[in-house]
């Protein structure tokens, strides 16, 4: 039995304050025992057309991260960072970052998933609409890490709403999934809860969402309702509350695979082309 934290945040653009929150988070979840803990999307820095300044901050930000992991002798899915390079190193030439998820150990960083999806969409909200794919140069390679836990798929946001990325990081054996999040009010009022358990149950894995709640600036407003949901699709565990928060849930690998072999899906499941 392994315990697993996921956190919700209300993230600003003063980075250093965000790193407070952080490592009180981080804190919280190794005063419960767990072994991972995930944040949300934009979690060091949530300020709109500041993607560029923040990413020339990667590194540093990486590092810091990477000592508090090593501190704490905790895992870390640091949510979301913009990031100037791709995994090779190649710098991205256009003025586009990219949105990577960084899998942290206490050894130091174990792997790197750039967003694919990207949001690019309608909303009836303060905003409006939102083109990611302006500001942003979307990955093109899932990405399974690793753990002495478990492995874990990693995702982010929009992504969630494209099963065939999640049976992608099933079939490359992934047993948990994370999905740090910054869902607009609209959208998650209509259907975090859902996709969540949706992807659980789809692929028979622990889902783990990482959410951003409330306002950031005068026009941005998220949902929050960090969540977790189990391999059969049930709800573990969700925040109600405003603000910063925490929840903590089990991870049992035997009882996963117990799930899995009674209702074995991917053996099942065939691609129908018409």
């Amino acid at each position: 039995m392994t315990l697993l934290s996921v956190a919700q945040m209300n993230s600003q653009n003063d980075i250093g304050a965000n790193f407070c929150i952080v490592e009180s988070l981080i804190e919280e979840s190794k005063a419960k025992q767990a072994e991972l803990i995930v944040f949300p999307e934009n979690f060091i820095c949530f300020a709109a057309g500041k993607q560029r300044e923040t990413a020339a901050q990667f590194e540093s930000i990486q590092a810091q991260l990477e000592e508090l992991a090593h501190r704490h002798n905790i895992w870390i899915v640091a949510g979301t960072l913009p990031c100037p390079f791709r995994p090779d190193g190649s710098v991205i030439r256009d003025g586009r970052v990219r949105t990577s998820s960084l899998c942290i150990s206490p050894e130091g960083t174990e792997a790197r998933y750039d967003k694919i999806h990207l949001f690019d969409v309608q909303v009836g909200d303060a905003v409006g609409g939102y083109q990611e794919s302006k500001f942003f140069e979307p990955g093109d390679q899932p990405v399974v890490v690793n753990t002495p836990f478990g492995h874990i798929g990693l995702m982010v946001c929009y992504d969630l709403r494209f099963p065939e990325l999640a049976l992608t990081l099933r079939a490359q054996n992934a047993q948990i999934l994370t999905a740090p999040a910054a869902f607009t009010y609209t959208t998650g009022q209509m259907h975090w809860q859902l996709l969540l358990q949706a992807r659980a149950m789809d692929t028979q894995c622990h889902v783990l969402g990482a959410a951003q709640q409330g306002w950031h600036g005068e026009k941005r407003q998220t949902w929050g309702h960090t969540a977790a949901a189990n391999s059969r699709g049930h709800m573990l565990d969700i925040i109600q509350n405003d603000g910063t928060g925490l929840i903590t849930v089990d991870f049992d690998s035997a009882e996963q695979q117990q799930i899995r072999e009674s209702m074995p899906l991917m053996q099942h499941r065939k691609l129908i082309q018409f």
